[in-house]
């Protein structure tokens, strides 16, 4: 079998040249005019959520605004951050940088806890020229930032309409800053070439179509999935778009699935941990008002998916008209915009279980019990190969290895780091017809059957006494323990006298009182029947302790550095 994985074909509009997703936003506001084209449920006053609109003719006439006022502050290239809450306002915001022909910088307002940090990084590392906000986050923002002008874009009176020049499509459109689950965050530079093809590989993968699909979304849009769902598709495929803040999910799923029931044609993505979230949140009673026989795509994706958690929503929503060839699994990464590969449409995603020592080993071998791994699918508009991590070179059928990617969608590299893009950018061998080389994506995968399994990321890998171990399999057999909170294992490997070893950072469940020196000897014993793993710690912390990317994700660097400071065990139950 081939070692790559050959591309889809992308179906619509091939690129014109200065398109870019302003140019795109004046055309659906001529062609669409009066229809709604953005949404934001602003559930801070409301429970059931105030619904704030603007139809695509209202959005072109604010993006104006916004362009014309940046247009006298800064000169194109300059960057423009965006800090603000998920509103109708941030999207105004993201693309009048787009349209003055600034480098826009999404990113978000000093409030988000924990991650202040993040922010005055990323600041540091873009310089902006100006910083876009709203009224409600002016003061802080203010406050927070020093330097760059601060410009309220819900204040900005409307302008005369008028010509912008069309962008250089090889030019920078946005820095996306990378979650931080690995590594401090660095910013991706796209261009507008990279996010319009990626925009498009999604509305085609994903069975996008004007007037008849939107998208539902709570994901920040300064993430680089909550970005492309919340604006470049729609933008790309002239799809209205339905926002919901991050928040107000957190607070009640059932906002979410009472937004896709409302939305006819919904497409929407989240991480695997909301599903399983959802599932287990959402009551009968809040069920009953549930219609989601019409959803389009339910798209699975940035960090492992569980076949477990596939089958609980499933099981749970199922009643509710959901379908289960909806669920599309998906891989992809900030460095090629956002989305790499997906499951096919029309069917639920392939789950095989493959032997977990031979896997651990660096072989995908099936097997009746083990590591059960569940598809991405092909890539679309793209190339996918599995490489030696070490040598580049192409490994054996079944082989697991380095996940590389190839298209027009990916990166030009990191802002400011080029011995980082150098070694992860447009690596060899390069295409003798585009000159474009290969993205190392830095996760472990497995080509089987033409499809793609992802194992696990390079850097996140636990080897100790020579065995690797994957931390997601370590930590799904944590969280079955009932005095372990779900979601909320985090394992990693420090340097120990004798090699690496292995700790796991972990919530006790909300409603447990469970002795915590028992519980931690039980999931030694768990962990090592299961995985012959020895674990050298167990740090019980309370609820909502364990370090978390800013879209909710486990970041085992953090928790492995919280650790090594000793700011985790100060924390420590028992």
């Amino acid at each position: 079998m081939d070692t790559i994985s050959e591309p889809l074909p992308v179906t619509g509009e091939t690129d014109r040249d200065g398109e870019s997703f302003s140019t795109l936003l004046g055309r659906w506001a001529r062609v669409l005019g009066d229809e709604v084209a953005v949404t934001h449920l602003d559930h801070r006053t409301t429970a059931d959520g105030r619904a704030i609109t603007l139809t695509w003719r209202e959005l072109d006439e604010r993006v104006d605004a916004v362009a014309a006022r940046l247009s006298e502050i800064a000169g194109p290239g300059e960057r423009a951050a965006v800090l603000a809450a998920q509103s109708a306002d941030y999207v105004v915001a993201f693309l009048g940088a787009i349209r003055a022909g600034l480098v826009a910088v999404p990113l978000f307002a000093p409030g988000l806890p924990g991650h202040a940090g993040r922010l005055s990084a990323a600041l540091a590392d873009c310089t902006p020229r100006v910083v876009l906000t709203t009224t409600d986050d002016f003061d802080a923002v203010h406050a927070f930032v020093e330097g760059p002008d601060v410009v309220a874009v819900d204040t900005l009176a409307p302008v005369a309409p008028r010509d912008w020049p069309r962008p250089d499509p090889d030019a920078p459109a946005y820095l996306q800053y990378t979650s931080g689950s690995t590594r401090s965050p660095a910013g991706v530079v796209l261009t507008h070439r990279n996010v319009l093809a990626n925009a498009r590989q999604a509305c085609t993968a994903y069975g996008a179509e004007s007037r008849t699909t939107s998208t539902v979304s709570w994901l920040p849009l300064f993430h680089d999935m909550g970005l492309i769902l919340g604006i470049g598709a729609p933008m790309a495929g002239g799809m209205a778009s339905v926002l919901l803040d991050p928040m107000a999910f957190l607070e009640r799923p059932a906002r979410w699935l009472r937004a896709l029931s409302a939305s006819p044609g919904a497409i929407s993505a989240a991480p695997n941990f909301a599903y399983a979230y959802s599932a287990s949140r959402v009551t009968e009673a809040e069920k009953s008002y549930l219609e989601l026989s019409r959803v389009v795509s339910l798209i699975n994706g940035s960090e492992p998916v569980l076949p477990s958690t596939i089958a609980k929503f499933q099981d749970a929503f199922a009643g509710c008209g959901l379908r289960p060839e909806v669920h599309r699994s998906s891989y992809g990464l900030a460095e090629a915009t956002v989305f790499v590969s997906v499951t096919d449409a029309g069917k639920p995603p392939r789950q095989v279980t493959f032997d977990r020592d031979r896997l651990a080993a660096g072989f995908a071998e099936p097997a009746a019990s083990g590591s059960a791994l569940v598809s991405c699918g092909h890539p679309v508009g793209q190339r996918v190969r599995i490489v030696d991590p070490g040598t580049g070179s192409p490994v054996g059928p079944g082989a697991v290895g380095e996940i590389r990617v190839s298209g027009p969608n990916v990166g030009r590299g990191y802002w400011g780091r080029p011995e980082a893009s150098a070694a992860t950018f447009d690596l060899p061998p390069l295409d003798p017809d585009t000159g474009s080389g290969w993205l190392a994506t830095g996760d472990l995968g497995v080509l089987f059957d033409g499809e793609l399994f992802v194992t696990g990321r390079l850097k996140d890998l636990v080897v100790v006494d020579g065995r690797n171990h994957y931390p997601q399999d370590v930590e799904q057999t944590i969280e079955e323990h009932p005095a372990v909170r779900l979601h909320s294992a985090g394992v990693f490997a420090i340097d120990g006298d004798g090699g690496e070893a292995a700790v796991a950072v972990l919530e006790r469940a909300k409603d447990s009182d469970a002795d915590v020196t028992a519980a931690a000897a039980a999931l030694r014993a768990a962990v090592s029947a299961g995985h012959g793993l020895r674990l050298h710690d167990v740090v019980f912390l309370a609820p909502g302790e364990v370090p978390r990317t800013s879209s909710g994700k486990i970041s085992r660097a953090r928790c492995r550095a919280s650790y090594l400071d000793g700011s985790l065990t100060t924390r420590r139950l028992g």
